[in-house]
């Protein structure tokens, strides 16, 4: 059900579109969206109000549409809907192929569709790739999976150059995929050695040559020919489970990753797996959980090192728990570019104190917000990681999963439980309204044009000063 809760007389022009997970280029900005209100919620500030299907996408906006997914039973549902007034233009479906495992924050959909201005892109873990033109016919389909993984595949697809790109870092068989945007053909696929890894790519374009993807993983984050898929450089140093997306500030990356057991001081210095299989009694080559001595038991569940399933550990097993003990959450300014390993010569500062669980950091004014599960809010120089406040966010010592987005001249960021507070956007910044909702939030917010677009478990709000 759609309520208008503010008349429109005419419809303008659209300014800039937000096209993907938070906006161009995965930056959370938008510098030339106007004035948004500080106060506001269900029944204030509202311009109008859609109910919607489950989901736990954000929406994108281009020209007069508004995409985002949904499920309901088995399901698959992409919506598009009027930015002018909210009222649903198309609604498709696509049936499950199968229930994928995953972890109960994430859901069936929840990575956000990404558009190129002429069609629009959505992924479901449970079935595949799709893509719609404006007008709601499906353009292709293109299946993939089923998925190995912990908690469920959940990054975003994104698009350049006349490609979709999905990373797959599951448990077994972990890979890179660019899809021919027109044709819905796979134009190529790039193997990543890596595990357990949720975090959505961005796309970097040098001066010179093609433009470059850039994927976070387990313990290493690569950037990638967007012609080819061939690597190109990476840096090491990163955690096992990066559930933040990066973001691009003008020639450096900054990169968040958290995991929990990976805090400073919490690594274990394990032995390496030749040690490790004289434990093993049957000489099979591989331990059972009964057979790895006690002071080797992970500290979490069984499956979360058991990649393949299979109730035992390898050799390939063993040493991403190794390397997962003796990992450090941080985040990571990168000075972009290079070729091969660029570790120790283009990070140009590490932080690792109270760190995002999944919130991306936000880069605006030179300033890195993050925002920690608890209300705890820290603000670092972007040239040199130095601390400039950290505090709590009193009044919303909740837990957060969207990410922040920053336009003028304030940082907006949604809680779980629905309180969206305002800030200054500065260093030594201050919260300058809570604005709580009726229900949960898990969705980044779109901005464009002085409008603010909130999804809640239940519903899609649009935002605006009525005053």
């Amino acid at each position: 059900m759609r309520t208008l809760l503010y008349p429109l007389i005419a419809v303008g022009l659209f300014g800039a579109d937000w096209p993907q997970l938070r906006g161009p280029n995965g930056s959370g900005l938008c510098p030339s969206c106007g004035q948004l209100p500080t106060e506001f919620g269900p029944q204030k500030n509202v311009l109008w109000k859609t109910e919607l299907p489950a989901g736990k996408s954000s929406p994108v906006l281009v020209g007069d549409r508004i995409f985002l997914t949904a499920s309901e039973g088995d399901d698959l549902i992409t919506m598009c809907l009027s930015r002018t007034t909210g009222k649903v233009q198309w609604r498709r479906s696509i049936p499950a192929a199968r229930r994928e495992a995953q972890n109960s924050l994430n859901h069936r959909a929840a990575p956000t569709a990404v558009t190129d201005g002429k069609s629009v892109f959505v992924f479901f873990a449970d079935f595949g790739l799709a893509a719609y033109d404006f007008e709601g016919k499906q353009r292709w389909q293109l299946p993939l999976g089923p998925f190995n993984s912990q908690h469920g595949v959940v990054a975003s697809p994104v698009y350049a150059d006349g490609k979709v790109i999905l990373v797959f870092d599951t448990d077994t068989d972990a890979y890179i995929i660019a899809v021919d945007s027109d044709s819905g053909k796979i134009a190529w696929k790039t193997p990543r050695q890596v595990i357990n890894g949720y975090s959505t790519p961005i796309i970097y374009r040098p001066a010179r040559g093609p433009a470059q993807v850039i994927a976070p993983g387990s313990y290493q984050l690569t950037a990638y020919s967007i012609v080819d898929g061939e690597p190109l450089w990476f840096v090491r140093g990163l955690t096992c489970q990066p559930k933040s997306a990066p973001t691009i500030a003008g020639d450096i990356l900054y990169f968040n990753g958290w995991t929990t057991g990976n805090d400073a001081g919490q690594q274990v210095d394990l032995p390496a797996f030749a040690e490790v299989i004289a434990a093993d009694a049957n000489h099979d080559g591989k331990l059972s959980q009964p057979e790895l001595p006690q002071p080797w038991q992970p500290t979490g569940t069984w499956r979360a090192i058991d990649l393949d399933r299979d109730g035992f550990l390898n050799e390939r097993e063993w040493t991403f728990f190794r390397t997962r003990r003796s990992s450090r959450n941080g985040l990571l300014a990168v000075k972009l570019g290079g070729s091969g390993d660029v570790t120790d010569t283009h990070v140009l500062w590490r932080y690792e104190k109270s760190l995002p669980d999944v919130p991306a950091p936000l880069v605006y004014k030179d300033v890195v917000f993050l925002f920690r599960s608890g209300g705890i809010a820290t603000t670092l120089d972007a040239q040199t990681g130095k601390v400039l406040k950290q505090a709590r966010l009193t009044g919303a010592l909740d837990d957060y999963y969207a990410s922040p987005i920053g336009v003028d001249g304030k940082v907006y960021i949604a809680s779980e439980h629905g309180k969206v507070v305002v800030l200054r956007a500065a260093g030594d910044w201050e919260i300058l309204a809570i604005n709580e909702f009726d229900s949960d939030i898990y969705a980044t917010p779109a901005i464009s044009e002085g409008k603010m677009y909130i999804r809640t478990r239940n519903a899609l709000y649009a935002i605006r000063s009525l005053n």
